[in-house]
């Protein structure tokens, strides 16, 4: 018996049961827009309560601790440095602040030397309102100047300010225009040959007595080839050894083998050889020398040196 098929029911969209939004007149949005605009916040006043006394005090104490922090590490990391408070642990202070502070080879210099600078212009504190570096970055700029053009140089920087702590980059201007206005002139001459004194200039570290070949001549500074590498160098930091213009190409020519030969991966007494041979006090090799020179230009025998 055959079952006759049942007729499907037609399907309803789901979307024909959501109500249909209201609609409104825009007689009513503007309305709404205009009773909107008309509405009034009201912000109560709150009292801000003065500090004692006792809170002023604190406050003017912890704001020197902030602002003196660079002074106190530049202070702490000398002692550290000077009593050798590292050698238990570190062959080297510059191993020992890299380790235990995270600092570069030349940051706690810095520091050190900021610190100087900062008891330098302590001396004047009276005469500047007591506006005193903040920061290591204020101070850098002064380390190219003397003691007492370092005081006048922050007056002048404070005064730039409006009298209140200027910025590295006003202290940089006006050592900039100092060094101008007091310019010493530089007679150096390219290919000349320097001594380096390393004196208070900890950048210049190890490198006292070195030859210095001046490649570029500067306003304040010269530019030198040394056997490791080039440096800019302040004119104070160099002094000339007077050679003969032959003397002066000799020179370079031994500095030039000694770069071509040097490398942190030879042996320590040979790199001590090598050093040596750059801080000589002559133009010239003894014969020994000449013939190590050679040993080593050849590259025969650096091992057993």
């Amino acid at each position: 018996m055959n079952i006759p098929p049942r007729k499907r029911k037609k399907a309803t969209s789901a979307a024909s049961y959501a109500p249909k939004p209201p609609k409104h007149s825009a007689k009513k949005d503007t309305a709404q827009q205009e009773n909107l605009a008309s509405v009034t916040i009201t912000v109560t006043a709150v009292e801000v309560e003065d500090l004692s006394e006792e809170e002023q005090s604190l406050r003017l104490h912890l704001e020197q601790k902030v602002e003196r922090a660079f002074y106190e590490a530049g202070k702490a990391l000398m002692e550290l440095r000077d009593c050798r408070l590292y050698r238990s642990t570190h062959k080297t202070f510059e191993d020992y602040c890299r380790e235990r502070f995270g600092y570069s080879r030349r940051q706690p210099y810095l520091l050190m030397e900021a610190a100087v600078i900062f008891d330098n212009l302590t001396e004047k504190c009276d005469q500047i309102d007591h506006i005193l570096p903040t920061s290591e970055g204020q101070v850098r700029p002064l380390t190219k100047l003397e003691p007492q053009q370092q005081q006048q140089a922050w007056q002048l920087s404070v005064q730039e300010a409006s009298g209140k702590v200027p910025t590295g980059r006003i202290v940089k201007d006006v050592v900039q225009r100092f060094m101008e206005y007091k310019k010493v002139p530089n007679n150096y001459e390219i290919g000349e040959v320097c001594q380096i004194i390393a004196q208070d200039n900890p950048e210049l570290r190890g490198k006292s007595g070195c030859w210095a070949i001046v490649s570029q001549v500067n306003d304040f500074t010269c530019t030198v080839r040394l056997w490791d590498g080039e440096y800019t160098i302040g004119l104070k930091h160099l002094k000339s050894y007077g050679y003969s213009p032959l003397g002066c190409q000799q020179i370079q020519q031994i500095s030039d083998r000694i770069s071509k030969i040097y490398s942190s991966t030879l042996e320590e007494s040979v790199q001590r050889f090598l050093e040596s041979l750059g801080k000589l006090n002559r133009p010239y090799l003894t014969v020994l020398e000449e013939k190590l020179l050679n040993v080593l230009d050849s590259g025969i025998g650096i091992g057993t040196i």
